[in-house]
Protein backbone atom coordinates (compact mmCIF):
# COMPACT_ATOMS: atom_id res chain seq x y z
CA UNK A 1 0.00 0.00 0.00
CA UNK A 2 1.58 3.17 -1.40
CA UNK A 3 0.94 6.69 0.70
CA UNK A 4 2.01 9.74 -0.77
CA UNK A 5 1.84 13.76 1.13
CA UNK A 6 0.13 15.72 -1.90
CA UNK A 7 0.01 18.75 0.42
CA UNK A 8 0.37 20.62 4.47
CA UNK A 9 -1.15 22.83 6.15
CA UNK A 10 1.55 25.71 7.49
CA UNK A 11 -0.27 26.76 10.56
CA UNK A 12 -1.36 23.17 11.86
CA UNK A 13 -0.48 19.62 11.56
CA UNK A 14 -3.39 19.23 8.48
CA UNK A 15 -2.39 17.12 5.41
CA UNK A 16 -3.97 16.14 2.44
CA UNK A 17 -2.63 12.48 0.57
CA UNK A 18 -3.91 9.43 -1.23
CA UNK A 19 -3.05 5.73 -0.34
CA UNK A 20 -3.78 2.94 -3.00
CA UNK A 21 -5.04 -0.44 -2.48
CA UNK A 22 -5.83 -3.14 -5.02
CA UNK A 23 -9.73 -2.03 -4.97
CA UNK A 24 -8.94 1.90 -5.39
CA UNK A 25 -7.09 5.17 -4.31
CA UNK A 26 -8.37 6.68 -1.16
CA UNK A 27 -7.88 10.37 -1.08
CA UNK A 28 -6.74 11.88 2.70
CA UNK A 29 -8.62 12.89 4.68
CA UNK A 30 -11.12 10.51 4.62
CA UNK A 31 -14.44 9.71 6.25
CA UNK A 32 -15.29 6.11 6.65
CA UNK A 33 -19.19 5.05 6.32
CA UNK A 34 -19.79 2.16 8.63
CA UNK A 35 -21.18 -1.10 7.53
CA UNK A 36 -21.00 -2.81 10.71
CA UNK A 37 -23.27 -5.89 8.93
CA UNK A 38 -21.94 -5.96 5.84
CA UNK A 39 -24.49 -2.74 4.64
CA UNK A 40 -24.49 1.19 6.04
CA UNK A 41 -27.87 1.24 7.25
CA UNK A 42 -30.53 2.77 5.55
CA UNK A 43 -28.42 3.54 2.02
CA UNK A 44 -27.17 1.10 -0.71
CA UNK A 45 -23.90 0.25 -2.21
CA UNK A 46 -24.91 2.21 -5.16
CA UNK A 47 -26.00 5.37 -3.09
CA UNK A 48 -22.92 5.20 -1.53
CA UNK A 49 -21.07 5.21 -4.47
CA UNK A 50 -22.84 7.95 -6.43
CA UNK A 51 -24.41 10.39 -4.07
CA UNK A 52 -22.38 9.98 -1.11
CA UNK A 53 -19.46 9.66 -3.09
CA UNK A 54 -17.63 7.40 -0.13
CA UNK A 55 -14.00 6.11 -1.25
CA UNK A 56 -14.03 3.38 1.74
CA UNK A 57 -16.56 1.71 4.28
CA UNK A 58 -16.05 -0.89 6.73
CA UNK A 59 -17.58 -4.01 8.16
CA UNK A 60 -17.36 -5.20 11.61
CA UNK A 61 -15.34 -8.62 12.01
CA UNK A 62 -17.60 -9.48 15.10
CA UNK A 63 -20.78 -9.22 13.36
CA UNK A 64 -19.86 -10.40 10.16
CA UNK A 65 -18.52 -13.72 11.92
CA UNK A 66 -21.96 -14.44 13.41
CA UNK A 67 -23.81 -13.42 10.77
CA UNK A 68 -23.76 -14.64 7.53
CA UNK A 69 -21.12 -16.66 8.97
CA UNK A 70 -17.67 -17.28 7.63
CA UNK A 71 -18.75 -20.22 5.52
CA UNK A 72 -21.38 -18.13 3.42
CA UNK A 73 -18.73 -15.02 3.14
CA UNK A 74 -16.11 -17.49 1.43
CA UNK A 75 -18.45 -19.46 -0.95
CA UNK A 76 -19.57 -15.47 -1.88
CA UNK A 77 -15.90 -14.60 -2.72
CA UNK A 78 -15.15 -12.05 0.40
CA UNK A 79 -17.62 -9.00 1.47
CA UNK A 80 -16.34 -7.08 -1.63
CA UNK A 81 -18.44 -9.70 -3.81
CA UNK A 82 -20.98 -10.40 -1.25
CA UNK A 83 -22.46 -7.17 -0.59
CA UNK A 84 -21.26 -5.70 -4.32
CA UNK A 85 -19.13 -2.86 -3.02
CA UNK A 86 -16.06 -3.08 -5.47
CA UNK A 87 -14.03 -0.12 -3.39
CA UNK A 88 -11.52 -0.66 -0.48
CA UNK A 89 -13.09 -2.37 2.90
CA UNK A 90 -11.75 -2.10 6.38
CA UNK A 91 -12.46 -4.16 8.86
CA UNK A 92 -12.23 -3.97 12.90
CA UNK A 93 -10.62 -6.41 14.73
CA UNK A 94 -13.59 -6.81 17.45
CA UNK A 95 -11.59 -4.98 20.05
CA UNK A 96 -14.24 -2.59 20.33
CA UNK A 97 -16.92 -5.39 21.23
CA UNK A 98 -14.42 -5.90 24.39
CA UNK A 99 -15.21 -3.04 25.39
CA UNK A 100 -18.94 -2.52 24.53
CA UNK A 101 -19.97 -5.88 25.39
CA UNK A 102 -18.05 -6.31 28.59
CA UNK A 103 -20.99 -8.01 29.92
CA UNK A 104 -20.75 -10.74 27.86
CA UNK A 105 -16.75 -11.81 27.61
CA UNK A 106 -13.93 -12.59 29.50
CA UNK A 107 -10.33 -11.26 28.87
CA UNK A 108 -7.73 -13.94 29.03
CA UNK A 109 -3.76 -14.00 27.63
CA UNK A 110 -5.39 -16.05 25.17
CA UNK A 111 -8.36 -13.98 23.71
CA UNK A 112 -11.25 -12.84 24.84
CA UNK A 113 -14.17 -15.44 24.96
CA UNK A 114 -17.44 -13.76 23.81
CA UNK A 115 -21.49 -14.49 24.41
CA UNK A 116 -22.88 -14.32 20.92
CA UNK A 117 -26.05 -11.58 21.64
CA UNK A 118 -27.75 -13.51 18.69
CA UNK A 119 -28.24 -17.27 20.37
CA UNK A 120 -25.77 -16.75 23.39
CA UNK A 121 -23.19 -19.40 22.05
CA UNK A 122 -19.76 -18.80 23.17
CA UNK A 123 -17.32 -17.97 20.70
CA UNK A 124 -12.64 -17.48 21.53
CA UNK A 125 -11.31 -14.55 19.80
CA UNK A 126 -7.58 -14.84 20.03
CA UNK A 127 -5.28 -12.59 17.85
CA UNK A 128 -4.30 -15.84 15.52
CA UNK A 129 -8.40 -16.61 14.92
CA UNK A 130 -9.23 -13.05 14.48
CA UNK A 131 -6.35 -12.81 11.82
CA UNK A 132 -8.17 -15.92 10.00
CA UNK A 133 -11.60 -14.26 10.24
CA UNK A 134 -10.22 -11.00 8.90
CA UNK A 135 -8.98 -12.92 5.77
CA UNK A 136 -11.93 -14.73 5.13
CA UNK A 137 -14.05 -11.87 5.01
CA UNK A 138 -11.15 -10.34 2.31
CA UNK A 139 -10.99 -6.39 3.37
CA UNK A 140 -8.25 -4.19 2.11
CA UNK A 141 -7.32 -2.68 5.76
CA UNK A 142 -7.59 -4.94 8.53
CA UNK A 143 -7.31 -4.07 12.37
CA UNK A 144 -4.99 -5.85 14.99
CA UNK A 145 -6.65 -7.53 17.74
CA UNK A 146 -6.97 -5.33 20.77
CA UNK A 147 -8.28 -4.20 23.86
CA UNK A 148 -10.04 -0.55 24.08
CA UNK A 149 -10.19 0.58 27.74
CA UNK A 150 -13.27 1.82 29.15
CA UNK A 151 -12.82 5.71 30.50
CA UNK A 152 -12.18 6.46 33.11
CA UNK A 153 -9.62 3.81 33.80
CA UNK A 154 -7.34 2.85 36.49
CA UNK A 155 -4.16 3.41 35.20
CA UNK A 156 -2.51 0.42 36.29
CA UNK A 157 -5.41 -1.85 34.26
CA UNK A 158 -4.59 0.75 31.37
CA UNK A 159 -1.20 -0.18 31.81
CA UNK A 160 -1.62 -4.18 31.71
CA UNK A 161 -4.47 -3.61 28.96
CA UNK A 162 -1.74 -1.91 26.59
CA UNK A 163 0.46 -4.31 27.65
CA UNK A 164 -1.73 -7.37 26.12
CA UNK A 165 -2.56 -5.23 23.33
CA UNK A 166 0.71 -4.82 22.33
CA UNK A 167 1.52 -8.90 22.82
CA UNK A 168 -1.96 -9.37 21.02
CA UNK A 169 -0.23 -7.37 18.02
CA UNK A 170 2.90 -9.42 17.60
CA UNK A 171 0.98 -12.60 17.22
CA UNK A 172 -1.07 -10.97 14.75
CA UNK A 173 1.95 -9.81 13.21
CA UNK A 174 3.22 -13.47 12.72
CA UNK A 175 -0.12 -15.23 12.21
CA UNK A 176 -0.67 -12.71 8.61
CA UNK A 177 3.12 -13.48 7.74
CA UNK A 178 2.24 -17.35 7.81
CA UNK A 179 -1.25 -16.80 5.67
CA UNK A 180 -1.91 -15.81 2.48
CA UNK A 181 -4.93 -14.07 1.33
CA UNK A 182 -8.33 -15.52 -0.06
CA UNK A 183 -9.45 -13.85 -2.89
CA UNK A 184 -6.14 -12.93 -4.87
CA UNK A 185 -5.70 -9.23 -3.47
CA UNK A 186 -3.57 -7.94 -1.37
CA UNK A 187 -4.66 -6.91 2.82
CA UNK A 188 -2.65 -4.67 4.89
CA UNK A 189 -2.75 -4.65 8.84
CA UNK A 190 -2.60 -1.41 10.86
CA UNK A 191 -1.53 -1.93 14.51
CA UNK A 192 -3.64 0.53 16.87
CA UNK A 193 -2.35 2.40 19.54
CA UNK A 194 -3.92 2.38 23.40
CA UNK A 195 -2.98 3.59 26.78
CA UNK A 196 -6.13 5.26 27.38
CA UNK A 197 -5.69 9.11 28.76
CA UNK A 198 -2.62 8.76 29.89
CA UNK A 199 0.30 10.37 28.38
CA UNK A 200 3.05 8.65 29.65
CA UNK A 201 1.21 5.44 28.46
CA UNK A 202 -0.08 7.05 24.89
CA UNK A 203 3.62 7.69 24.24
CA UNK A 204 4.99 4.15 25.08
CA UNK A 205 2.37 2.79 23.31
CA UNK A 206 3.10 4.81 19.69
CA UNK A 207 6.73 4.02 20.37
CA UNK A 208 5.92 0.36 20.28
CA UNK A 209 3.40 0.44 17.23
CA UNK A 210 5.38 3.04 14.96
CA UNK A 211 8.33 0.15 15.19
CA UNK A 212 6.64 -2.44 13.80
CA UNK A 213 6.81 -0.66 10.57
CA UNK A 214 3.25 -1.10 9.32
CA UNK A 215 2.04 0.22 6.71
CA UNK A 216 -0.73 2.57 8.63
CA UNK A 217 -1.64 3.16 12.04
CA UNK A 218 -4.39 3.39 14.45
CA UNK A 219 -5.10 5.45 17.50
CA UNK A 220 -7.96 3.54 19.63
CA UNK A 221 -9.50 3.91 22.91
CA UNK A 222 -10.58 7.74 22.92
CA UNK A 223 -14.34 8.63 22.24
CA UNK A 224 -15.79 6.30 24.61
CA UNK A 225 -16.40 9.49 26.73
CA UNK A 226 -13.23 11.48 27.78
CA UNK A 227 -13.82 15.32 27.27
CA UNK A 228 -12.98 16.23 23.83
CA UNK A 229 -9.69 18.36 25.04
CA UNK A 230 -8.61 15.01 26.27
CA UNK A 231 -9.14 12.85 23.39
CA UNK A 232 -7.12 16.12 21.28
CA UNK A 233 -3.96 15.92 23.64
CA UNK A 234 -3.50 12.47 23.11
CA UNK A 235 -4.24 12.53 19.62
CA UNK A 236 -1.17 15.68 19.25
CA UNK A 237 1.08 13.34 21.36
CA UNK A 238 0.18 10.49 19.31
CA UNK A 239 0.47 12.28 15.69
CA UNK A 240 3.82 13.37 17.13
CA UNK A 241 5.26 10.00 17.40
CA UNK A 242 3.39 8.15 14.50
CA UNK A 243 5.79 8.09 11.17
CA UNK A 244 4.49 10.40 9.18
CA UNK A 245 4.89 8.55 5.75
CA UNK A 246 1.95 6.36 6.90
CA UNK A 247 -1.89 6.79 7.02
CA UNK A 248 -3.10 7.58 10.43
CA UNK A 249 -6.80 6.22 11.47
CA UNK A 250 -8.35 7.79 14.23
CA UNK A 251 -11.05 5.31 15.49
CA UNK A 252 -15.04 5.67 16.21
CA UNK A 253 -14.42 9.54 15.86
CA UNK A 254 -17.01 11.75 15.93
CA UNK A 255 -18.60 15.06 15.25
CA UNK A 256 -17.86 16.76 12.59
CA UNK A 257 -16.05 19.53 14.97
CA UNK A 258 -14.04 16.64 16.43
CA UNK A 259 -13.27 15.30 12.73
CA UNK A 260 -11.74 18.95 11.83
CA UNK A 261 -10.04 19.49 15.04
CA UNK A 262 -8.38 15.88 14.52
CA UNK A 263 -7.68 16.43 11.00
CA UNK A 264 -5.91 19.86 12.63
CA UNK A 265 -3.69 17.16 14.56
CA UNK A 266 -2.61 15.12 11.70
CA UNK A 267 -5.23 12.99 11.14
CA UNK A 268 -6.16 10.86 8.05
CA UNK A 269 -8.51 8.68 8.39
CA UNK A 270 -12.48 8.93 10.71
CA UNK A 271 -15.41 6.45 10.91
CA UNK A 272 -18.16 6.79 13.27
CA UNK A 273 -21.73 5.75 13.30
CA UNK A 274 -22.97 8.90 14.40
CA UNK A 275 -23.80 10.21 10.99
CA UNK A 276 -25.79 7.46 10.44
CA UNK A 277 -27.69 6.50 13.83
CA UNK A 278 -28.31 10.14 14.77
CA UNK A 279 -29.91 10.57 11.17
CA UNK A 280 -32.43 7.76 12.09
CA UNK A 281 -33.24 9.85 15.07
CA UNK A 282 -34.27 12.96 13.16
CA UNK A 283 -30.53 14.77 13.07
CA UNK A 284 -28.82 16.49 10.62
CA UNK A 285 -25.66 17.52 10.28
CA UNK A 286 -25.77 21.07 7.80
CA UNK A 287 -22.71 23.20 7.08
CA UNK A 288 -24.85 26.05 9.05
CA UNK A 289 -25.55 23.70 11.77
CA UNK A 290 -27.35 21.21 13.71
CA UNK A 291 -31.02 20.55 13.04
CA UNK A 292 -33.23 18.16 14.94
CA UNK A 293 -36.22 18.02 12.84
CA UNK A 294 -38.64 16.69 15.44
CA UNK A 295 -38.36 20.00 16.83
CA UNK A 296 -41.54 22.48 16.60
CA UNK A 297 -39.74 25.18 14.12
CA UNK A 298 -38.81 22.81 11.17
CA UNK A 299 -42.82 22.16 10.83
CA UNK A 300 -43.46 24.85 8.60
CA UNK A 301 -39.95 25.42 7.48
CA UNK A 302 -39.96 24.79 3.73
CA UNK A 303 -36.40 25.39 2.76
CA UNK A 304 -34.03 23.07 1.24
CA UNK A 305 -32.18 20.26 3.89
CA UNK A 306 -29.01 22.46 3.13
CA UNK A 307 -28.42 25.26 0.32
CA UNK A 308 -24.19 24.25 0.11
CA UNK A 309 -25.02 20.64 -0.61
CA UNK A 310 -24.45 18.61 -3.59
CA UNK A 311 -27.17 16.35 -3.12
CA UNK A 312 -29.57 16.37 -5.20
CA UNK A 313 -32.26 14.96 -2.40
CA UNK A 314 -30.70 17.85 -0.50
CA UNK A 315 -32.38 20.67 -2.53
CA UNK A 316 -35.61 18.75 -3.77
CA UNK A 317 -36.96 17.77 -0.38
CA UNK A 318 -37.62 20.39 2.26
CA UNK A 319 -37.12 20.51 6.17
CA UNK A 320 -41.31 20.72 6.53
CA UNK A 321 -41.19 17.46 4.53
CA UNK A 322 -38.55 15.61 6.40
CA UNK A 323 -40.29 16.90 10.13
CA UNK A 324 -43.22 15.11 8.63
CA UNK A 325 -41.87 11.88 7.84
CA UNK A 326 -40.58 11.42 11.18
CA UNK A 327 -43.27 12.61 12.90
CA UNK A 328 -45.33 9.85 10.61
CA UNK A 329 -42.75 7.29 11.33
CA UNK A 330 -42.53 6.78 7.64
CA UNK A 331 -39.12 4.76 6.63
CA UNK A 332 -38.49 7.67 4.15
CA UNK A 333 -37.35 9.88 6.35
CA UNK A 334 -34.52 8.02 7.93
CA UNK A 335 -33.22 6.92 4.69
CA UNK A 336 -33.10 11.00 3.43
CA UNK A 337 -31.77 11.91 6.78
CA UNK A 338 -29.04 9.26 6.25
CA UNK A 339 -27.90 9.90 2.82
CA UNK A 340 -27.48 13.71 3.93
CA UNK A 341 -25.93 13.10 7.09
CA UNK A 342 -22.89 10.63 5.35
CA UNK A 343 -23.00 12.98 2.74
CA UNK A 344 -22.49 15.89 4.56
CA UNK A 345 -19.26 14.37 6.67
CA UNK A 346 -17.45 13.59 3.12
CA UNK A 347 -18.21 16.66 1.88
CA UNK A 348 -16.98 17.82 4.84
CA UNK A 349 -13.46 15.63 4.70
CA UNK A 350 -13.41 16.74 0.98
CA UNK A 351 -13.51 21.03 1.88
CA UNK A 352 -10.56 20.16 4.32
CA UNK A 353 -8.21 18.51 1.78
CA UNK A 354 -8.91 21.55 -0.62
CA UNK A 355 -8.30 23.87 2.17
CA UNK A 356 -5.15 22.18 2.95
CA UNK A 357 -4.33 21.96 -0.65
CA UNK A 358 -4.96 25.63 -1.06
CA UNK A 359 -3.13 26.35 1.91
CA UNK A 360 -5.86 28.25 4.30
CA UNK A 361 -7.12 25.03 5.86
CA UNK A 362 -6.46 26.94 9.07
CA UNK A 363 -8.38 30.18 8.77
CA UNK A 364 -11.42 27.90 7.12
CA UNK A 365 -11.44 25.39 9.89
CA UNK A 366 -11.45 28.57 12.54
CA UNK A 367 -14.74 30.09 10.33
CA UNK A 368 -16.24 26.70 10.14
CA UNK A 369 -16.24 25.04 14.11
CA UNK A 370 -18.24 27.76 15.40
CA UNK A 371 -21.24 26.90 12.97
CA UNK A 372 -20.81 23.41 12.80
CA UNK A 373 -21.51 22.72 16.49
CA UNK A 374 -24.53 25.64 16.73
CA UNK A 375 -27.75 24.40 17.00
CA UNK A 376 -29.84 25.79 15.17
Amino acid sequence: MHFSLTASDSLSNARAGAFTTDHGTIQTPIFMPVGTAGTVKAVSQQQLKDKIKAQIILGNTYHLYLRPGLEILHQAGGLHRFNGWDKPILTDSGGYQVFSLADRRKITEEGATFSSHIDGSRHLFSPERVMDIERMIGADIIMAFDECTPYPCDKSYAMQSMALTHRWLDRCIKRLDETEPHYGYRQFLFPIVQGSVYSDLRKQSAEYIASKGCVGNAIGGLSVGEPAEMMYEMTELVCGILPKDRPRYLMGVGTPVNILENIALGVDMFDCVMPTRNARNGMLFTSEGIINLRNEKWRKDFSALDPNSDLEEDQFYTKAYLSHLFRAGEMLGPILASLHNLRFYLWLVEEARKHIIAGDFSSWKAMMVPKLGNRL
